[in-house]
């Protein structure tokens, strides 16, 4: 038996896979920054912090001439979003149903990718975790509500990157909001994505569900890194005879290499 028990849970293996295909699904349709950043991993379970490469050195001797000290790490964290799915509806997958109520698991995971998300963008300082956003030395750009001023807010945003000698390409990461407001387009010919990701050189526009205003980062190799232990998984935590309680879990940290590889586009009235 693993750590995610899943043999002790009373769903089919046809259950199982509808459910691990209904999760991966939304979970992905919610992830953005792992998709553009440095990733290492997955490495499995057993991976618990990442060596960040410096010695914290003692000042005291245990014996005359002895000199030693603590290499640093970052400890992976590790998430475990619970959920509960009915009984008779993953009972009737094996009957044939194909659209069984996954509400549950669909804001659990909806959950887990908003965490990593966060994590990365705004960091998470109880675990170590300084995002992009967080350790950027650029004075925010005000990302107004005038979706013809993007395109300038945009050229600002790369010019401030490529001032601190940082290449491309570039990925223009957005919250709801902006987001809507660039797909819906302004009232010029050519279409504003197009010409956004023009500016962009080669990189790309995405959405995340852990932003407000937006943010322009580097997807230049070496800027950031996303570390994963356990990639997500699902795991089995207990049942009644009316539903069955199980979880998404993952292990991971974010470092943050290149400070000035990202600049804020802060949403203003």
């Amino acid at each position: 038996m693993d750590i995610l028990k899943r043999e002790l849970a009373p769903i089919s293996s046809d259950a199982w896979t509808l459910i691990e295909q209904h999760a991966m699904v939304r979970l992905k349709g919610n992830l953005s920054a792992r998709k553009h950043v440095g990733l290492s991993g997955p490495h499995g379970w057993n991976l618990g912090a990442v060596s960040l490469g410096r010695l914290r050195l003692s000042q005291s001797e245990p014996r005359e001439g002895i000199h030693w000290g603590l290499r640093e790490v970052l400890p992976l964290m590790e998430v475990r979003i619970p959920f509960f799915l009915k009984l008779m509806e993953i009972d009737s997958i094996s009957r044939g149903l194909k659209n069984p109520d996954f509400a549950g698991l669909e804001e659990a995971a909806q959950k887990a990718a908003w965490f990593e998300e966060s994590c990365a963008y705004h960091g998470f300082a109880e675990a170590g975790v300084e995002g992009m956003i967080a350790r950027s030395p650029h004075e925010p750009i005000s990302l107004r509500k005038q979706v013809d001023l993007y395109q300038e807010f945009v050229e600002r945003a790369v010019v401030s990157i490529q001032k601190a000698g940082i290449g491309g390409p570039y990925i223009l990461a957005l919250g709801t909001e902006p987001y809507l407001a660039v797909m819906a387009g302004d009232q010029r010919g050519y279409p504003l994505r197009k010409r956004l990701e023009g500016i962009l050189g080669g990189g790309g526009m995405c959405w995340s569900p852990a932003l407000e205003g937006g943010v322009v980062y580097s997807a230049r190799e070496g800027n950031y890194e996303l570390t994963i232990g356990q990639d997500f998984s699902l795991g089995y935590a207990g049942h009644t005879r009316d539903a069955v309680e199980l979880y998404i879990t993952e292990s991971f940290t974010f470092q943050v290499l290149e400070p000035g590889a990202a600049i804020e586009l802060k949403l203003n009235p």
